[in-house]
């Protein structure tokens, strides 16, 4: 991942963003990068998952565009965006995703996360309330959280840290299924294993300790996945959140879905948006 630090000031002022990549300051002033296609009054906000960054969602954005406005952010510390952050928690990297969607004005919107942006996607839903109508996690929010003590989690950073790549490249090589393209294996996983250990670290400490449950408990849009066939959800779990939970899965595909199979993948993303807004008042 080639990372360029993008200056910007906290108000931005965003013109001709129709189109290419831009940056908003984040609410710690780290210089989020974005880019905005498309010009549908519905708004779909692309959010990737842990190490990875906004051209993850290569496949989807011109299939999307025709439809909707997309946007495809890049977290802080991923891809194009800023460095200068000491805790990469779910809070901060919602924020990130606030940050573009209130300097970019944007309403109906439809936060979408995969893996560890399930639960950023969720953290951005608390602060920009009614400007979101949905929120759809891809391959993730199995859980609310709650899973691991700060001591198992303590533990696998520790051996994380210890070789990061070949740590990482073992861990995302399993997310895959035994029959999956190997070239697109090893692009994922060496792209991935390029981001600074310390970041990568610092992520997924606090993914794997958020509990997602307080936050849930403020808001009032529904939830909605299209997940893998790969990881049980725990359905129950979820029978607390009032505005609802509902998840699809696709079949014989492993967690990074979208790009192992995208037309299937897009057909499935278009079917869920549409019955998510049959269920709106």
């Amino acid at each position: 991942m080639k990372r360029l630090l993008l200056i910007s000031t906290i108000l931005l002022i965003l013109t001709g963003c129709s189109g290419g990549s831009d940056s908003v300051s984040s609410l710690d002033g780290v210089p989020i990068a974005f880019e905005k296609t498309g010009q549908g009054d519905v708004t779909l906000v692309l959010v990737h998952g842990w190490c990875c960054d906004k051209t993850y969602w290569r496949e989807q954005v011109p299939a999307l565009s025709d439809s909707f406005t997309v946007v495809t952010v890049d977290l802080a510390g991923h891809g194009a965006s800023g460095l200068a952050r000491t805790d990469y928690t779910m809070p901060a990297f919602g924020s990130d995703v606030a940050a573009v969607v209130a300097a970019l004005d944007l309403h109906n919107v439809y936060l979408i996360g995969h893996s560890m942006g399930g639960s950023v996607v969720v953290e951005a839903a608390r602060l920009l309330q009614d400007r979101v109508v949905g929120i759809i996690g891809i391959d993730t929010l199995q859980e609310t959280g709650g899973l691991y003590s700060q001591e198992q989690v303590d533990g696998f950073a520790k051996t994380m840290a210890a070789d990061f790549p070949a740590q990482l490249t073992q861990m995302v090589t399993g997310m895959f299924p035994a029959d999956a393209d190997t070239a697109l294996v090893r692009l994922v996983t060496s792209d991935m294993a390029s981001e600074p250990a310390e970041i990568g670290v610092s992520a997924l400490k606090n993914y794997l300790l958020h509990d997602l449950r307080p936050t849930l408990n403020r808001l009032k849009v529904p939830v909605w996945c299209l997940n893998a066939n790969m990881y049980p959800i725990n359905f129950e779990g979820w029978k607390f959140y009032q505005p609802g939970y509902t998840a699809v899965v696709m079949q014989d595909v492993g967690h990074f879905l979208f790009l192992e199979r995208p037309t299937e993948f897009n057909e499935e993303l278009f079917k869920l948006i549409r019955r998510m807004q049959s269920h709106q008042p």
